[in-house]
């Protein structure tokens, strides 16, 4: 039931602008790395055919977007190596502000988890807040809102689709088409798109940002 309300209330987030690609498939212009020690962006993240981007995951910290965005819709597909360990991890950031906090544990921003078997999760980094109750126990340091659903992801090797809705404070998270959460009075709600370094390779491409009117 919580699923079908869910649908319905997506119904809702219609009219758009030109899309926007977030990576030329050439190099990493437009994009910077930010990690708890000197990195080279160019180490980190490769071009590779087919407009793909290769991401080595380390060092940890997170690959970034020099702008900031409010009200879009995004668009990634992402993929594991066929015989990635079962504990890899990622994730998408939005609304991320600048600055690193509380001891460098990480930017203000929301997560969606890619991490296997996990891929939809939610969670608000370093002081992001939503209305929803959390998954996670009360007093955690990073909350988590758990995927609505079943596991939507395809098998290791293959390519899965992110779309997320950023409109207002609503956050709305779909994973290969099927909605696996939803978030409420986001704070904050602008910020810059980020990718999740967790020390694991994996691969992305069509990174794409939509404004909404």
């Amino acid at each position: 039931m919580r699923c079908f309300i869910l649908f319905l209330l997506s119904c809702g987030f219609v009219g758009a602008s030109t899309p926007v690609d977030l990576f030329n498939g050439k190099d990493l212009s437009g994009w910077e790395i930010v990690a708890g020690s000197p990195a080279d962006i160019a180490a980190t993240c490769q071009a590779a055919n087919g407009g793909v981007l290769a991401v080595s995951g380390k060092p940890a910290g997170s690959l970034l977007t020099v702008g900031s965005y409010q009200n879009y819709r995004l668009h990634v597909e992402y993929r594991w190596p066929a015989d990635a360990p079962r504990n890899s991890e990622g994730g998408l950031l939005v609304h991320v502000t600048s600055g690193a906090v509380d001891r460098n544990a990480g930017l203000a921003c929301f997560q969606i988890q890619t991490k296997i078997n996990r891929a939809g999760d939610l969670l608000s980094i370093a002081g992001a807040k939503f209305s929803e109750t959390p998954s996670s126990p009360p007093g955690a340091s990073v909350p988590q809102l758990e995927h609505l659903g079943l596991v939507s992801e395809k098998v290791l090797g293959e390519w899965n689709s992110v779309d997320v809705t950023c409109r207002g404070g609503t956050i709305q998270v779909s994973i290969n088409g099927v909605l696996q959460n939803r978030i409420t009075h986001c704070d904050p709600r602008a910020g810059r798109v980020g990718i999740k370094l967790a020390g694991f390779p994996f691969e992305l491409r069509n990174l794409r940002l939509t404004p909404l009117d």
